[in-house]
């Protein structure tokens, strides 16, 4: 049996929660590597063994995906009644209750696919915003079929290039992030590999390169970069930096431009496949298997490897190919993320000026239309060219103190290299001797309330936002419920203070710096509770039910599943940094 790990059990937990008081479409955001397929896997699971008549369809764009998460699906569950519909993988189960398909085989086929209670997408943010794609006909298609038909997005980057967050905007499909954990916290826990970039000699030069919605005009943008004294510098150096590191992943600026790129590995002796969209299934496969045994050392690729690619010994990314998407460059990035024994980090190097563009992967915020095209703030180190971020104190790679400003700043907290930089600070466990709540007001702003927890002789905060939306809001829930589990959650900080009383008070919390202030992540319990797996569905909270499925539900619900124990796993963080409510 696969086990969950503690944020995987929140990201469940958080959508059950979500459709107990919602009737929108909900995002689940797990970086990279973050186990999104496990789940998807363990939310249908549950589901399905609560209310058998229940039909789930996750739609993705990737073939390798489709057989990825599959494949988890029945690691987890070997007797699910689960099929695959995807041309490129041979395989049309459309009657299947539990349905992987990719969008590409099923757009035109609503009919055929039928009538389905909740439908995952996994990748959600390759969704265009415009209503007229094929994602969007196959939903509105769906939705006529079952009108209480209810969506949900899982992605690792809630963004588009063109439109900000996918979840804002006037044709918007999703309505709330449900639940968030960032790459950074996974990081530190363990659970992904580090990243640490590197400032390389060679640099790409698109000053003239123009853009066409909102991205580099790709026929202009291979021109500049696909220049054989440029492309003989870059492997110089990624050759140069990599020769302790064993698997090499280039993504490049165009199918010319890869091919050059793999024939100078090659001359220079180093194994270099290539690899693009139109590259045959069988070829393809070949290829990435050889990649993921160590016989070829380098994989250039064009438009493909970004997502759906799970090679976990890659420990080395030249970025050879310059975006503005700034969920392009985290994907990208990501690619190096996953753990692998006998891999302590990823090197990113970045010849395309996407770290100084976007800035760090964990602080990537997307641009709005009309935003400017500005790049965000980083600096170099002068001992070791790690790139860092501009109001990092100290090098985390060398230990080089940056000199101080004039001007006072606030440093970021930090994490590695192509992360936001300096030293990571892990949370440090206080002993908890007294907890007070308070009404806390926020000028122009709802009212929140205010946790003040006394360690010895200190004191630290965090801000729950019960009346607040969205993410706040879920967030507030997780933590009310892992404090008082079988209590409703209040809709009001009046409403709370008056059963203060009755919450669990932590024996212990988890702190760690961030900036000026400290950020509370985790709370630890004297007292004995066991919650139920992360799969488990809630007594009252069916999503398809909640949602108003058409079909009738009538299946009992198994035996010792609490509600109260569902969302008693949820962890989700509570604090708001920077001190503020």
């Amino acid at each position: 049996m696969l086990k969950l790990r503690p944020y995987q059990q929140s990201a469940i937990a958080a959508v059950y929660s979500y459709f107990e008081d919602k009737n929108g479409n909900p995002l689940v955001v797990i970086p990279t590597a973050g186990g999104k397929s496990l789940v998807m896997a363990s939310f249908i699971d549950g589901v399905l063994k609560a209310w058998p008549d229940q039909r789930i369809l996750i739609v993705t764009h990737v073939r390798e995906l489709i057989a990825q998460n599959h494949a988890e699906m029945l690691g987890l569950w070997p007797e699910a009644p689960a099929g695959i519909y995807s041309a490129g993988l041979g395989r049309r189960d459309a009657d299947a209750r539990i349905l992987f398909a990719g969008i590409q085989s099923i757009h035109r086929r609503p009919a055929e696919i039928g009538h389905c209670d909740l439908i995952l997408i996994d990748e959600a943010h390759l969704i265009p915003g415009n209503a007229s794609t094929m994602y969007r006909r196959f939903l509105d298609a769906m939705k006529r079929i079952n009108p209480k038909l209810k969506v949900i997005g899982l992605t690792a980057t809630p963004y588009r290039l063109d439109s900000g967050m996918l979840h804002e905007g006037e044709n918007a499909l999703f309505s709330d992030i449900a639940y968030e954990v960032s790459v950074r916290d996974l990081i530190m826990a363990g659970y992904l590999s580090p990243l640490m970039s590197k400032q390389p000699q060679t640099k790409f030069d698109v000053t003239g390169v123009g853009s066409r919605g909102g991205e580099f005009i790709a026929r202009d943008l291979e021109k500049a970069v696909d220049q054989d004294a440029i492309t003989r510098a870059a492997v110089g150096e990624i050759i140069a930096y990599g020769k302790d590191r064993k698997s090499w992943l280039a993504f490049c600026s165009g199918v010319n431009h890869a091919t050059h790129v793999a024939e100078e590995f090659r001359r220079c002796g180093i194994s270099c496949a290539t690899i693009f969209g139109d590259t045959p299934k069988d070829e393809r496969d070949r290829i990435i298997a050889e990649f993921k045994a160590g016989k070829i050392r380098a994989l250039a690729s064009m438009g493909v490897l970004t997502t759906g690619f799970n090679a976990p010994a890659v420990d080395l990314i030249a970025m050879l190919r310059p975006t503005k998407s700034a969920g392009l460059y985290v994907q990208m990035a990501g690619r190096g993320t996953r753990l692998a024994q006998g891999k302590d980090n990823c090197l990113v190097l970045d010849f395309a000026g996407n770290v100084k563009r976007h800035g760090p992967i964990d602080l990537v915020k997307p641009k709005r239309p009309g935003s400017g095209d500005g790049d965000a703030p980083v600096k170099v180190c002068p001992d070791c060219d790690s790139i860092v971020a501009a109001a990092a104190l100290e090098c985390p790679d060398c230990g080089y103190i940056f000199p101080a400003r004039k001007v006072k700043l606030a440093p970021t907290a930090s994490t590695l290299a192509v992360l936001s930089s300096g030293k990571p600070k892990r949370p440090e466990w206080l002993q908890v001797s007294n907890v007070t709540y308070q009404r806390h007001e926020k000028p122009g702003g709802r009212p929140s309330l205010k946790v003040t927890y006394q360690c010895g002789l200190g004191w630290h905060h965090e801000w729950i936002c019960l009346e607040h939306t969205g993410y706040p809001r879920t967030k507030a829930e997780a933590w009310w419920r892992e404090r008082a589990p079988g209590i409703p959650v209040p809709r009001s900080v009046y409403a709370a203070l008056q059963l203060v009383h009755r919450l669990r008070r932590p024996s212990h919390i988890a702190v760690r710096p961030s900036g000026n202030y400290t950020e509370i992540t985790k709370a630890r319990f004297d007292t004995c509770h066991t919650p139920t797996p992360g799969s488990a569905p809630s007594a009252i909270a069916n999503p398809a039910a909640s949602a108003g499925s058409s079909r009738t539900t009538g299946s009992p619900i198994p035996a010792g599943t609490k509600a109260a124990n569902i969302f008693a796993a949820a962890a989700a963080r509570t604090s708001v940094t920077g001190g503020r409510a």
